[in-house]
């Protein structure tokens, strides 16, 4: 399963991203129900703070940029 940890800012970018339903707001910021993950990582890169991975890896995603970098380069 997918967590999100608390650089989280609860801006629900993730929640619509998984496709059954398993990300939800929390009680500090958004939380994925681990029984109901398939683990498919769709939400992962849809987080702007980089703020969800998979239960087993230690570091967060990196944030992605806002821009498009491969347009600038």
């Amino acid at each position: 399963a997918r967590v999100i940890n608390d650089t989280c800012i609860s801006c629900g970018a993730c929640e619509g991203s998984c496709p059954v339903g398993a990300i939800s707001m929390g009680d500090d910021h958004m939380k994925i129900d681990a029984a109901a993950c398939i683990d498919c990582g769709a939400c992962e890169g849809t987080c702007p703070m980089g703020a969800i991975a998979a239960e087993n890896q230690r570091e967060p995603t990196p944030p992605r940029p806002p821009w498009d970098a491969g347009a600038f380069f």
